[in-house]
């Protein structure tokens, strides 16, 4: 691959998370100023904010980086061999990047001071199922989901994950990273953020054992 291939890709991967979480993060900050104090209102409107924006972003930069914009998905593709290995650590870089840039992207656009830190503790054993729950979902659903349907099939997962598990379904260890520099709805503590990262990891680990499982029944 040329380095003019590889610097495609990696803006990609930065750009394309940077939306993502200048949606996530704008689409909080709107929701929370118009829903009147109501949460499941402003839950509601950050959802659907994310399933749409989700969708395009993955239909954009899908074709250029693959469109992880998660280093829990580029882990795996990189150890399945769908990328070079060489690749992880760039794209890792380029998605934690993207991630913050989103944040301030969004308090930007809405006249916030640019750089802060989240207030919001997202801690605790359930906490920390739901993530794992989450995150090993979303890998089974890009593992497993029909080429052509992938993007739809991925947004729509993570909408109906904002409300089935208990943390609101971040599943993207660079989510979670970009989120703790907004003290905002969408927003995480930075303590709380290693205690996600870990759970986000682990389940993708699952997400690749039970697709392996499914494999091995389908074939046998």
């Amino acid at each position: 691959m040329g380095a003019t291939g590889t610097s495609r890709k990696l803006f990609a991967e930065a750009l394309g998370t940077l939306l993502l979480l200048a949606v996530v993060v704008g689409s909080g900050i709107m929701a929370e100023r118009l829903s009147g104090g109501n949460v499941a209102i402003a839950l509601l409107a950050n959802t659907l904010a994310t399933v749409g924006g989700l969708y395009i972003l993955i239909e954009v930069f899908g074709p250029v980086s693959g469109a992880h914009f998660n280093p829990a998905v580029s882990l795996v593709m990189a150890g399945r061999g769908a990328m070079p290995r060489s690749l992880l650590a760039p794209y890792v870089v380029a998605q934690l990047a993207g991630a913050m840039l989103g944040a301030w992207l969004a308090h930007s656009m809405f006249d916030l001071t640019i750089l802060q830190f989240s207030s919001k503790v997202r801690s605790g054993t359930g906490q920390w199922i739901a993530e794992a729950v989450a995150t090993a979902g979303l890998l089974l659903v890009i593992l497993r989901a029909p080429a052509s349907r992938v993007a739809a099939m991925v947004a729509c997962y993570i909408g109906a994950a904002y409300w089935f598990t208990a943390s609101t379904s971040f599943a993207n260890p660079a989510a979670a990273f970009g989120r703790m520099f907004s003290d905002s709805f969408a927003g995480i503590a930075p303590s709380s953020v290693p205690g996600f990262v870990v759970a986000e990891l682990v389940g993708a680990g699952i997400g690749v054992l039970i697709h392996r499982a499914m494999s091995t029944s389908a074939s046998s």
